[in-house]
């Protein structure tokens, strides 16, 4: 294998560093990007001597080596973390089923619990529980029903997190005609409720067919079958908008399509997806996905540049056989995953870096030729790998199920699926693109160091496009920052303006019209936000449901900006439309739009504590706190952290602060040698002491000129939604909330 190929952002190296490379007992990387993609490589090319005991392995290790190092693809995030490892765990998300009896529920949630610690998400139904309050015969009491049946497994999800694993990510679908579905409808009306899940509501035909005719559609008891009650379609449907506009959830998804395309209907019905809604699977089998980088499927041309075909098909091609080698070599949480999976060999190779395509070819996002691109793009895509699964099929033999499979009389696939659309967060920061399919949700962002320097950060893409055009400065890029678009801009030629629209420049329509074009050639499902601004109405939110059932896609996501109120390190927000305070409570003044700050490595009894302060003109602002690996108490610290935001917002004296929480003991530093603090609250006032004296040294530091704004749009500014790990505002595409600054991401796998 050669030596590395493309050069990586500092961003993406720093996100690599954290959460991907190997690392000794105390925390510190062993091995560097090019360790990473050989220990990738070695290890699934190894799955060749599985199928042909004289197969090369050391030349398919450097074809892959190549084509991850050239970002061409990548693999879904545990196969980067976890394969040549002891874990060997590579699958993104899992679908586990839940039962209608105790032992089944509970067994349910320790196969969850030992997926979240392997480092996976999981889908589950919950349409089988009977509803809340219905007899239980055998014991003489009364069902607890899905939704607090779901509070006990988001609770198991949270002591997972707390062993200090990555975070799991949970989706909860309820059928629409279970008896308890508005209760499930309105269950996450509380941003602080159910919080390690995504939900949706499972859609039938027949409900959508009900909802445009205005009649009422039935309920049925999971447990009897017998009808239980009518309500109004559209009054439901409704409803469902509502809670959607509201703060985003619950989601759709369209269940008679996901069946329609089961490879294996024989097996079930597939009554889930995974934590972002791309992956429909029957239960217990699990999803292997990979990206493919579109803006590196493009050769340049005397004219500009075009699609580069012959290298797609190459590229298709060695993805779908490197997709195909983890499941070989995948060590699967559960013997019933592992049966399950390698029974239909499902793999999902999707795209990202798609809105970077269309800027080469100067196409915008909201155009016809954009969505007969994406159309004609993915087509070739799922062509391929179905040529190359084929091909693998009569070299490896067909997947087991292959005679029973809808497939049966055709040649013989060696995959039951090959491509799914998955949200990309961390892994287009590595490659450097856009995420996934969705279309570039802001151009620039600013950066400020630590002598108050602002730094634009700006789209590769554009930042040459106005080069070239003589138009680019330091200045244009710092108003296109704090606009958070180009589309008001006036120094920017309209013809440029035309092209680089991002995420909240593009009408909800043409969001969903892309987002059916790539389903249309997709044979699992795909990713995707529909962006609102804020001042969406309902009733658009409603004619996007609408549309994506008028065009065939299998599920629909939604985020309208500003409608999570209670934000993550923004407690004292201004509470805009509600009652004023009391005369005499004290209000915390709001957080900050930008900030800067500093992170330092504390060594606590439980291992690593990541203390960052934050300050702002007036001073120290903000402090949260992440663990290491090693565990510790997150629940404790982030507390202490919080509390003491709110003070230092509310006029506390950082001495009266740090009072409180100087010299406070853990019983687990007693006796340990290496410790920089007494414990997590410790640590805190130890930092914050640092900081303050820097602030107090450095004359002028502190001055009366406001900081510049949040990267965002002027609505998202106001009320994004930050990142819990580094304080950033989070996007909501590709179906998840995700930080392009850290690399943290709601759902764990992307």
């Amino acid at each position: 294998m050669g030596r590395l190929k493309m050069q990586i952002s500092k961003n993406a190296l720093t996100i690599l560093e954290k959460r991907y490379f190997k690392k000794d007992e105390k925390g510190r990387p062993v091995e560097d990007l090019e360790g990473m993609f050989h220990r990738v490589a070695g290890a699934v090319a190894g799955a060749d001597k599985t199928f042909d005991p004289d197969a090369d392995c050391e030349e398919t290790a450097r074809k892959f080596y190549d084509c991850m190092t050239q970002l061409d693809f990548l693999p879904n995030s545990p196969t980067l973390m976890n394969a040549g490892r002891p874990l060997g765990q590579l699958s993104a998300c899992f679908v586990l089923p839940v039962g209608d009896s105790m032992e089944e529920i509970f067994e349910a949630v320790k196969q969850a619990a030992l997926i979240h610690k392997s480092g996976g998400g999981t889908g589950f139904s919950f349409s089988r529980l009977r509803s809340q309050g219905s007899v239980v015969r055998t014991t003489g009491g009364v069902a607890s029903g899905p939704v607090n049946f779901m509070r006990v497994f988001n609770m198991a999800t949270e002591a997972v997190k707390q062993g200090g694993t990555r975070r799991g990510a949970n989706m909860g679908i309820l059928r629409i005609d279970h008896p308890d579905i508005l209760q499930f409808i309105d269950c996450k009306q509380n941003n602080e409720d159910i919080t390690n899940f995504n939900i949706s509501v499972g859609i039938t035909e027949e409900f959508m067919q009900a909802v445009e005719e205005g009649r009422e559609f039935e309920l049925v008891d999971p447990h009897t079958r017998q009808i239980t009650g009518r309500l109004n379609a559209k009054e439901v449907f409704d409803k469902i908008v509502d809670a959607a506009w509201r703060n985003g959830e619950p989601g759709i998804i369209f269940l008679d399509r996901l069946n329609r395309d089961n490879v294996v209907p024989g097996q079930g019905e597939i009554e889930s997806t995974n934590p972002c809604g791309e992956q429909p699977l029957l239960p217990y089998e699990s999803c292997n996905l990979g990206s493919i980088n579109l803006c590196n499927m493009l050769r340049e041309t005397a004219e500009g540049y075009e699609p580069d075909f012959e290298k797609l098909a190459s590229t298709v091609r060695l993805a779908v056989r490197f997709l195909d080698n983890v499941i070989a070599v995948n060590q699967y949480p559960l013997p019933m995953i592992e049966e399950t999976t390698l029974a239909t060999r499902k793999i999902g190779l999707g795209v990202m870096g798609f809105a970077d395509m269309l800027l080469r070819l100067s196409l915008p996002y909201d155009s016809e030729e954009a969505v007969a691109l994406a159309g004609k793009v993915m087509g070739f895509i799922t062509e391929t790998a179905r040529q190359e699964s084929i091909e693998l099929g009569r070299r490896r033999g067909s997947f087991p199920l292959f005679s029973e499979s809808v497939y049966s009389g055709l040649p013989a696939l060696r995959n039951g699926t090959v491509t799914t659309i998955a949200p990309t967060g961390t892994l287009s920061i590595i490659a450097g693109c856009s995420s996934g399919v969705e279309p570039v949700f802001a151009y620039a962002f600013i950066r400020n160091v630590m002598d108050r320097t602002e730094m634009a950060e700006v789209n590769p893409i554009l930042q040459e496009t106005l080069q070239k055009r003589g138009l680019y400065s330091e200045e244009l890029m710092k108003q296109i920052a704090k606009e958070g678009s180009l589309a008001h801009i006036p120094a920017i030629p309209e013809d440029i303006r035309r092209v680089f629209v991002c995420a909240h420049d593009i009408s909800p329509l043409w969001h969903i019209r892309m987002q059916a074009a790539f389903q249309q050639h997709t044979d699992n499902a795909v990713s995707k936000t529909v962006n609102f601004p804020q001042e969406a109405t309902r009733e658009e939110v409603a004619e996007v449901y609408r549309l994506a059932y008028q065009l065939g896609c299998k599920g629909v996501t939604i985020y309208r900006d500003g409608s999570r109120e209670n934000q993550v390190l923004n407690i004292g927000a201004v509470q805009t439309g509600k009652e004023p305070a009391a005369p005499n409570s004290i209000v915390p003044r709001p957080r900050p739009q930008a900030v800067q700050g500093i992170t330092e490595k504390m060594q606590i009894g439980c291992g690593s504590l990541y203390v960052t302060v934050n300050y702002d003109e007036n001073g120290i602002c903000e402090v949260f706190t992440s663990t290491g690996k090693a565990g510790g108490c997150p629940s404790q610290s982030e507390a202490a952290a919080r509390l003491t935001s709110i003070a230092l917002r509310s006029g506390v004296s950082i001495e009266k602060i740090l009072e409180q929480l100087r010299g406070i003991r853990c019983p687990s530093t007693v006796h340990r040698e290496g410790m920089s603090c007494t414990s997590c609250p410790d640590a805190i006032a130890r930092v914050m002491k640092r900081v303050n004296d820097m602030l107090q040294d450095q004359t002028g530091l502190l001055s009366s000129s406001p900081l510049p704004k949040a990267p965002s749009t002027p609505a998202a500014a106001k009320n994004a939604k930050y990142c819990p790990e580094c304080g950033q505002p989070l996007e909501h595409e590709g179906g998840c909330a995700s930080c392009r600054s850290c690399g943290y991401s709601k759902c764990s796998a992307s």
